[in-house]
């Protein structure tokens, strides 16, 4: 009986190390997802109790964060996603690649434009870019730009190919930058070419 009370009582501090300090980026990104503040503590709130239950699966040593993201992911998809629509049909082919991106006002040769532009620019504008984005294309850029996963953490997260979330980050990359270039002008982060 004692042995298995401090079997509960590591576990217990095994996962509020690892996986509590992630709570506020899995926060942010739910939010992105359900675009409902309620939803999104729902859904993290789902995600953790789904850890915790099969924290004896996590390894230790191995990357918390991602392992906690793919299961809210998965949680996000299996439940909330099927409650909504079906994903939009989005037209991109017409976007120049790199229109806003290639006109940082102050790109330095060897900086990534998105990481300079989202960190210049993370007001309500952007939220609400990021939040327009089509769902499919709306996790990989999240998951991408905000939280900082490479291309196949992403994969793994997603459960997709990596093909698949090279493709949906290119979109949603022409998406915001169609959506954010008036944005970007106005506050100077790219150079009015009209005038």
């Amino acid at each position: 009986m004692a042995d298995q009370k401090a079997a509960v009582k590591d576990r217990r501090k095994s996962f509020d190390a690892e996986a509590l300090p992630h709570m506020d980026a899995l926060y942010r990104t739910a939010l992105r997802m359900t675009k409902n503040v309620n939803d999104a503590e729902d859904l993290v709130q789902e995600a953790y109790v789904k850890a915790y239950r099969f924290w004896d699966k996590f390894e230790p040593g191995s990357n918390a964060r991602a392992w906690l993201f793919k299961i809210m992911t998965n949680v996000f998809i299996n439940e909330y996603r099927s409650k909504s629509r079906s994903p939009m049909a989005v037209n991109v082919d017409e976007l120049d690649d790199n229109f806003l991106y290639g006109q940082l006002a102050t790109t330095s040769p060897g900086d990534d434009p998105e990481k300079q532009l989202f960190s210049k620019i993370f007001d309500e504008d952007v939220k609400r870019a990021i939040e327009n984005l089509p769902e499919d294309f709306r996790m990989v850029v999240v998951l991408s730009f905000i939280e900082g996963f490479s291309y196949q953490e992403i994969a793994e997260i997603a459960d997709l190919q990596l093909g698949t979330v090279k493709s949906r980050l290119h979109r949603g990359r022409k998406l915001l930058q169609k959506e954010l270039l008036d944005y970007a002008v106005k506050n100077g982060f790219v150079k009015d070419t009209a005038k």
